[in-house]
C-alpha cells in the first residue's frame, strides 16, 4: 500500500517519548540533564507540590551519583519515588502514600531468581501505572525476568545470560504516515539492516506486519488504523485521536535515553519471562527491591556483587536513573530531551 508521511508544524509526525499526553508541537530540548527545565515548567504551570517533590527527587540524585553500586539503590530509588510523586501531582492522579511495591528473597538462595517484586494494587507504583495506562493488577516476578524487560539494559542482559533471546529489535524512521488522499493513517517504522530477516519478521508483536509494498525492505507497521485529517490538524479530536493511537503505539515500542535517538520494538510474547509492563514501572519496582536489600541485608546485595551479574546490576544502578527520570520527565512536560550533540 503507498502511503506518505504525515507532517504537523513543519515536521514529520514521529512518536515521543511520553507515551500519554505527548505535545507533538513542541520542539526537542536539548539539555544535558532536565532537572532545571522541568523546574522550570512546574513553576510555570503553577504546579508547586510537584516542584517539591522534584527537588527532593534531585536531591536524592545527587546523592547515588556519589555513592558505590552497593550503597547507591537506597537514594535513587527514594529519587524515584520522588519523581512519580510529581508526575501524578501533574496528573492528578491520586495514591495512597505506600510505595505500592514489595520485596522478598528465596532463603538460601542468591540468584537473580530469588530475588521477588511485588506490584501492588494501591500506593504510588500503582498510581503511575494508572498514569501510564498500565493494569494496576496485584501481580509477582523475579528481578531476573523484570531486568530482562529493560530496553537500556537489554545488551548487558544477554551477554550474562546468553541462553535467553531477545526480545528488543531496533528500528529507525519512524513515523506516522496516511493513505493518498484519504483519512486512513497508521505508524510504521523500517527494521534496522542485520534485523530485516524473516526471523525476526515472524517475532513482531500482535497486531503488526511486514508492510511489502513499502519503497524501503524490512518496513514494519502496525495494523489498527486511525483517522488523520490533514486539513485540519489541529482540531481537538484530530488531536485525541493521535494522541490515543500513540499511546497504543508505544505499547510495543520504547526508547533508550541519548544524544540519538534510539527506538526499538518488542517481540511478541515469549513465555514466562515476557512481561506486560512498560520499562518506567519495570524500573520503580527493582530498584526498589535493590533499594530494600542496600538498607536492610547489604551481605545479600554483596554476594549478588560477587557472582556473574554483578556487572548487570551495576549497569542497572548506573543507567537507570538518567532513562527513569528522561521518561518522568517527558512524561510531565509532554516533551522530548536529549543530550546536546559536539560539532566537530
Amino acid at each position: 500500500m503507498s502511503f506518505q508521511d504525515i507532517t504537523f508544524q513543519g515536521r514529520v509526525l514521529r512518536p515521543r517519548h511520553a507515551a500519554v499526553q505527548p505535545d507533538f508541537a513542541s520542539e526537542t530540548v536539548l539539555v544535558s540533564d532536565p532537572w532545571d527545565y522541568v523546574d522550570l515548567w512546574l513553576k510555570r504551570n503553577h504546579k508547586e507540590d510537584a516542584r517539591a517533590f522534584w527537588e527532593q527527587a534531585r536531591e536524592f540524585a545527587n546523592a547515588a551519583d556519589i555513592l558505590p553500586v552497593t550503597s547507591a539503590p537506597l537514594p535513587a530509588y527514594y529519587c524515584f519515588l520522588n519523581a512519580t510523586k510529581a508526575l501524578l501531582n501533574v496528573r492528578g492522579v491520586h495514591s495512597s502514600s505506600q510505595h505500592g511495591v514489595t520485596g522478598t528473597s528465596t532463603k538460601g538462595m542468591h540468584s537473580l531468581d530469588a530475588e521477588k517484586i511485588g506490584f501492588l494494587s494501591s500506593g504510588v507504583l500503582a498510581g503511575l501505572c494508572i498514569a501510564l495506562g498500565e493494569s494496576t493488577t496485584a501481580a509477582t516476578y523475579s528481578l531476573k525476568d523484570a531486568l530482562y524487560n529493560l530496553p537500556y539494559i537489554h545488551r548487558a542482559y544477554c551477554l550474562t545470560f546468553t541462553s535467553r533471546p531477545e526480545l528488543f529489535f531496533p528500528i529507525r524512521n519512524t513515523r506516522f504516515v496516511r493513505k493518498p488522499r484519504s483519512r486512513e493513517a497508521w505508524f510504521c517504522a523500517e527494521l534496522e539492516a542485520r534485523y530485516n530477516t524473516k526471523h525476526t519478521l515472524g517475532k513482531l508483536p500482535t497486531g503488526w506486519e511486514e508492510d511489502s509494498g513499502a519503497p524501503t525492505k524490512g518496513t514494519i507497521r502496525l495494523k489498527k488504523r486511525f483517522r488523520w485529517d490533514g486539513r485540519r490538524p489541529n482540531t481537538a479530536g484530530n488531536q485525541r485521536r493521535l494522541r490515543q493511537y500513540h499511546q497504543r503505539v508505544r505499547v510495543d515500542i520504547c526508547y533508550i535515553f541519548g544524544p540519538s535517538r534510539l527506538w526499538y520494538v518488542k517481540r511478541a510474547k515469549i513465555g514466562a519471562s515476557w512481561l506486560s509492563r512498560s520499562p518506567l514501572t519495570l524500573t520503580f519496582a527493582i530498584m526498589h527491591r535493590l533499594s530494600e536489600l542496600s538498607r536492610y541485608d547489604p551481605l545479600a546485595l554483596r554476594r549478588h556483587s560477587e557472582r556473574h551479574h554483578n556487572w548487570l546490576l551495576s549497569e542497572f544502578v548506573r543507567v537507570a536513573p538518567r532513562q527513569f527520570i528522561d521518561e518522568v520527565a517527558s512524561e510531565i512536560t509532554g516533551s522530548d530531551f536529549m543530550l546536546p550533540g559536539i560539532r566537530r
